[in-house]
């Protein structure tokens, strides 16, 4: 634990920034095997949010662990740690007056709850993307499951490391029962008054 550091306080507070935007800020976190759909969703969700001049921005799994959390592995306490990170840099952007899409695999329930109480539970709109493995598999354009069928991979969820199911999720989109359009227009039917509210 950091020792010997204070708090500053600026003038410009979130209450500002919400209302210079005309928009709330909160983080909708998107959960699920790899293959679900939630890069596609976020991806999809990021672009028309900026089309209704509300500012949003993802912060991506892979494109995480390419820089801030390029130092993080696949075991249970790299996980943690990727989680940990993610969720304080969230909570900067919606301090910021910006709408997170969080997109990570997220496996495990500790770390999501963790998650939800750096960012605030005011603020964590969980959505759990639900796709049966053997559907994610066969979308599998990365080529991941192969490799971990294969033991090239190791500690890969839904193979050789479990996924926990969300126990308390906002929102449930079964991407194998509706297609990722469809997906979207939920998602944005369930937050539009979490966006608006207070703006």
């Amino acid at each position: 634990m950091t020792t010997n550091v204070t708090k500053q306080i600026y003038k410009v507070q979130r209450h500002h920034r919400s209302k210079t935007n005309k928009h709330n800020s909160f983080v909708v976190w998107l959960s699920g095997l790899s293959g679900s759909g939630k890069t596609t969703l976020a991806n999809l969700l990021d672009e028309k949010l900026t089309q209704m001049g509300i500012k949003s921005y993802v912060l991506d799994g892979d494109n995480m662990r390419m820089g801030l959390n390029n130092d993080l592995g696949f075991s249970e306490a790299d996980r943690k740690e990727n989680i940990r990170r993610v969720a304080e840099v969230a909570k900067l952007f919606v301090d910021a007056g910006t709408i997170v899409i969080a997109s990570f695999i997220s496996p495990f329930e500790n770390d999501r709850q963790i998650a939800k109480n750096i960012i605030g539970a005011a603020d964590f709109f969980e959505v759990f993307i639900s796709c049966p493995i053997e559907v994610c598999e066969q979308r599998d354009v990365k080529g991941l499951y192969a490799k971990a069928r294969k033991g090239e991979i190791k500690n890969f969820t839904g193979i050789d490391s479990p996924f926990e199911i969300p126990k308390g999720a906002d929102l449930i989109l079964e991407t194998d029962q509706i297609d990722v359009y469809q997906s979207l227009q939920v998602l944005l039917q369930n937050i539009n008054k979490k966006v608006k509210k207070g703006a």
